[in-house]
């Protein structure tokens, strides 16, 4: 064996053990860095997350709302989300704002609590859209005993609908259900807000003061 060859091969040896502990601290680093970022932007990514799936706006007026109406505010938030998503819109029958009250069913609302000055332009204000929209919700309930359900139903489909669904399922000695309730439309969106009441509970309990 050569003389030269054997400390020429140590030296190799050395270089290779020096580059492999200099890929395994890179990667120490590496995943370092990545842990320092995740502990930064984990929070915001999860609260834009949240936001997309299921956002929440104005829970100062849904908290007001809910105990000056005595209403779950979670339900409140759970009917914005099936009617706008928290957007506010108009829809091709006229219904606006965040709670999608109808032309109507406001001068109504309007008549009904004093509001002298109101205009439809001001279903645009989330103050008085949320507090129409609460001040209905909280009258479909006293109308049909506190039940969630029939009031959901009444919220989508007029209080005609549901008055004589109920008639019919009198008629056959029973109570409306809502599979009872022949509008497809109306079903999934009694099952929408529910779902999205629930969701908002479990998520934003202190935000909606629960």
């Amino acid at each position: 064996m050569s003389t030269r060859a054997a400390p020429q091969r140590r030296s190799a040896q050395a270089r290779r053990r020096t580059a492999v502990r200099r890929r395994r601290l890179a990667a120490v680093g590496l995943l370092a860095l990545i842990g320092a970022l995740l502990v930064v932007f984990l929070p915001s990514m999860k609260d834009a997350a949240r936001e997309i799936t299921l956002p929440l706006h104005h829970e100062d007026i849904i908290r007001q709302q809910a105990a000056d109406k005595h209403l779950d505010a979670a339900l409140i938030a759970g009917v914005i989300y099936a009617e706008s998503k928290f957007s506010d819109q108009t829809s091709h029958a006229g219904a606006r704002g965040l709670m999608q009250i109808t032309p109507d069913t406001a001068d109504a609302i309007a008549q009904r609590t004093g509001g002298v000055n109101f205009k439809q332009e001001d279903l645009a204000d989330p103050q008085v859209n949320i507090s129409y929209g609460a001040w209905y919700l909280r009258h479909m309930l006293d109308r049909y005993g506190d039940n969630v359900v029939l009031a959901l139903a009444a919220y989508n489909a007029g209080q005609g609908n549901v008055d004589k669904w109920i008639a019919r399922a009198r008629e056959q000695e029973r109570d409306l259900t809502v599979k009872d309730i022949p509008f497809a439309e109306t079903r999934a969106y009694i099952d929408r807000v529910l779902q999205a009441r629930d969701d908002y509970r479990s998520t934003y309990p202190d935000e909606l003061g629960l």
